[in-house]
């Protein structure tokens, strides 16, 4: 079969997963078990020198869990590059070094689905749908309870910050999660347990591939 430019061959288009979710949830963890290419939109944060970083209400410290902490476009135009190209060059960040450290490329090696997880990923549900880049968008829910000590060890484990500035994080974010959750579905997030979510992950790789030319 001939290839011109008025008569291109089709190519197949991934589908994003956008698995979002209170901190500590289990989304890399369920991201990891699915065997899909995984983009972390965590590494999308601002540095911790960025002058446009937001504070806490009293201003004693950095809000890492707004939004405005967070590449927004630059997120979505991995997004964007990975469905329609199939890779992207994304960046590496280190939460103990409060910035970027590097960058890494993506490959999705013909892969039909990707995840993308964080604790921002709802923010742009609504765009990744009005661009046709979307799958499904899932906010995974637990017990509050459940969540904080899930996210204590790893944090812990990490040695993301201090004990006392995660305890007192941690505090705040468990009186939090059900207004997170909630947020998280009106922004279009499904929520659910884990078995359900990745059910839903099956399902997106499992429906006939999009195409493109």
């Amino acid at each position: 079969m001939s290839v011109s430019p008025l008569n291109p061959v089709p190519r197949a288009r991934a589908r994003v997963v956008l698995l979002s979710g209170p901190s500590g949830s289990g989304k890399s963890s369920l991201a990891e078990s699915t065997g899909l290419p995984v983009l972390q939109l965590d590494d999308f944060y601002k540095d911790g020198d960025d002058p446009t970083l937001p504070t806490l209400p009293d201003g004693s410290a950095t809000d890492w869990d707004s939004p405005l902490a967070w590449h927004r476009e630059q997120a979505v135009g991995a997004i964007r590059q990975l469905v329609e190209h199939g890779r992207a060059e994304v960046p590496v960040y280190s939460i103990p070094d409060n910035g970027c450290v590097g960058t890494r490329t993506l490959d999705l090696a013909g892969a039909s689905a990707f995840i993308a997880e964080g604790i921002f990923a709802a923010e742009i549900v609504a765009q990744c749908a009005a661009e046709g880049l979307l799958g499904d968008a899932i906010c995974l829910r637990n017990r509050p309870t459940t969540t904080a000590w899930r996210r204590l060890r790893r944090d812990v484990r990490e040695g993301r910050k201090s004990l006392p500035v995660l305890l007192r994080r941690g505090w705040r974010l468990m009186r939090a999660e059900r207004g997170i959750v909630a947020r998280q579905i009106s922004l279009g997030s499904y929520a659910c347990a884990r078995p359900e979510a990745e059910r839903r992950v099956r399902d997106v790789v499992e429906r006939p591939a999009l195409t493109a030319v």
